[in-house]
């Protein structure tokens, strides 16, 4: 069993070195540990699949901080490998409340987490770029304070809010927060190679992007040619689990068969699986 500083190392270490990688994302236990038994070197949680699991919609506020902290605790024990949080906005406007939301997440097990700078005001959706500055200053000090080697990742959402000039715009945040501390840079929305590759050039550390999203088919042999560090998939697996119940409901209620099963993995399979995962020999 490897410490939360041999995580924190281990995360530190995929960010600077030159490889391209994959740090997908889980939405519980079970799925951290099927994931984990992939072979990937790191995990990441999913924010939108922690509240579909909690029968939650991927707004902010439906799911409390307390709420995502027990699952984030439950995620990262379940597995020996670096997790990453999805922390969303930090649960609160001020530095202060950001600075909290680092803390108890690290509490809770993790080695990295993104803030992002949505506001969730729909006149002005991203957080004034001062301000979205100095949170992302509390996020680095409250991680150093820890102790614990922590990836703080800076997410901009120039391009999902629709703010004039968003590539500009992206690159001006992320630049900043990489000068408050950021150890990742995040700008979600973009499709394009063109566009994928100048944002490399331009922004100044590693940067991640988004896969699993309709109309973004790209291979991770292309996103590395195109400088991206790593690659997460956010809360689409967890969509395409809850996309295969609305089709077996679909099926058994229209025209009463179960072919979905087919699908399965077999019980005693699953927990022959779960039960040497956690001595370790999965």
């Amino acid at each position: 069993m490897t410490t939360q500083i041999q995580r924190g190392k281990r995360l530190r270490e995929l960010h600077e070195s030159p490889q391209t990688f994959l740090m997908p994302n889980a939405w519980d236990p079970g799925s951290a540990c099927m994931l984990a038994a992939g072979g990937f070197e790191c995990l990441a949680t999913t924010s939108a699949g922690i509240a579909y699991s909690l029968g939650q919609p991927d707004y902010e506020g439906c799911v409390s901080r307390s709420q995502m902290m027990e699952r984030i605790h439950l995620i990262a024990a379940a597995v020996d490998l670096p997790v990453s949080a999805d922390l969303e906005a930090g649960f609160g406007a001020a530095p202060q409340d950001v600075a909290e939301t680092i803390r108890l997440a690290i509490e809770a097990g993790v080695v990295g987490g993104n803030i992002e700078d949505l506001s969730g005001d729909p006149q002005t959706p991203l957080f004034d770029i001062g301000l979205s500055a100095e949170r992302i200053r509390a996020a680095r000090e409250a991680a150093d304070r820890s102790g614990i080697p922590f990836t703080l990742t800076a997410r901009t959402d120039c391009y999902l809010a629709g703010v004039p000039s968003p590539f500009a715009e992206a690159v001006r945040r992320a630049n900043l927060f990489r000068e408050m501390g950021a150890d990742c840079l995040f700008v979600p929305g973009i499709k394009d190679a063109e566009t994928i590759a100048a944002l490399a050039r331009e922004v100044d550390g590693p940067i991640n992007a988004v896969m699993g999203l309709t109309g973004s088919a790209f291979t991770v042999s292309q996103l590395s040619t195109l400088g991206v560090r790593r690659i997460s998939i956010g809360g689409s697996l967890a969509r395409s689990a809850l996309g295969l119940i609305r089709r077996a409901a679909q099926e058994m209620r229209e025209h009463g068969s179960f072919s979905f099963a087919e699908q399965q993995i077999p019980d005693a399979e699953l927990c022959r699986f779960f039960a040497s995962f956690h001595k370790g020999d999965a």
